[in-house]
């Protein structure tokens, strides 16, 4: 009978104690002190609360053999919680509404209908649009996301473009072409994606450096971390004009300090890391995806989604 605690909500905790395996579910929705766990503790079901990074060094978690995150990144989760037992993770969860996000975003840019309502008879006249149609996409990071991005992408007949960490192998997905460098990506991209993981190779990225290779106008969407980008470069490059505009979901930190002129910058489209939201279905396939891998669990099997600490993802 495992021990199992539950740091999603109660219906989750329910949903657990229904395993055939009877399992001693603990229920624990402290988000301040989220690392205060019973010592008898051997799973822990939880997600990315931002008290985490304030889990004292002193800290262990001497029965803690398997952790299940909801969330895609590790990096808010302390060292010690990470280390020296299974982590799972939630990669893919949310992708769907993360594309959908990254669609609205372009959309908005092609086809500002808000800028083109017209409010009286006076005000009626020739409006301009954009169009996705023929437009380019770049991909920073092919993952889970990338791929939700691409298929919708590729709806509208945009070239879609990725580069990613890993080799392509022969089976490159169909419509999609794939870039050595994101050097390369940008210098094509008329809407261009992060969407890779946040790992020390990774961090501060999109510089000054690579932001000079970008297509003139392009739009830049982060949905994946804010500490990928140097904030003041992304500016400088906004304002410069390399740059046409750039939607962010976020920023670091989050939310940015008060006097932070990324809040008000004409050229930003500013949300509060929100793009994962939308609906029940990412609910369902955690749910789904615990129950197997706790299956997995108890008998030895592979779990899914299991994170290489090495890579960070």
């Amino acid at each position: 009978m495992p021990v199992i605690v539950n740091q999603i909500d109660p219906e989750f905790g329910e949903i657990l104690a229904r395993h055939p395996s009877l399992p001693k579910v603990i229920d624990h929705f402290d988000r301040a002190h989220p690392w205060e766990l019973p010592e008898e503790t051997e799973v822990l079901i939880t997600r990315a609360f931002r008290s985490w990074p304030e889990t004292p060094e002193t800290i262990r978690f001497p029965n803690l053999k398997w952790v299940q995150t909801f969330s895609a990144g590790i990096e808010i989760y302390p060292e010690a919680l990470m280390r020296g037992r299974i982590v799972t993770n939630g990669r893919g969860l949310t992708a769907p509404q993360i594309a959908e996000y990254v669609l609205a975003a372009m959309l908005l840019v092609e086809k500002d209908i808000f800028g083109a309502r017209t409010r009286s008879p006076e005000d009626w006249g020739t409006r301009v649009f954009g169009t996705l149609e023929g437009k380019v996409l770049g991909l920073i990071g092919y993952g889970a996301i990338g791929a939700e991005v691409a298929k919708r992408a590729r709806a509208f007949d945009m070239e879609v473009l990725a580069c990613r960490r890993g080799d392509w192998s022969d089976d490159v997905p169909e419509g999609l072409a794939p870039c050595a460098t994101p050097e390369e990506v940008l210098s094509r991209a008329d809407h261009a994606v992060l969407a890779m993981p946040l790992t020390p190779q990774t961090e501060r990225m999109v510089d000054d450096a690579l932001l000079a290779h970008a297509k003139p106008g392009l739009h830049l969407i982060n949905v994946a971390r804010g500490a990928l980008v140097d904030q003041v470069a992304l500016l400088r490059a906004l304002d410069d004009g390399r740059l046409g505009k750039a939607t962010l979901d976020v920023t670091h930190p989050e939310p940015p300090a008060a006097n932070d002129p990324i809040w008000t910058h004409p050229k930003v489209l500013l949300t509060p890391h929100e793009s994962y939201k939308g609906g029940q279905a990412e609910r369902r396939k955690f749910e789904q995806k615990t129950l197997d891998n706790l299956d997995a669990f108890l008998t030895g099997a592979p779990m899914r989604d299991v994170v290489d600490l090495g890579r960070g993802y």
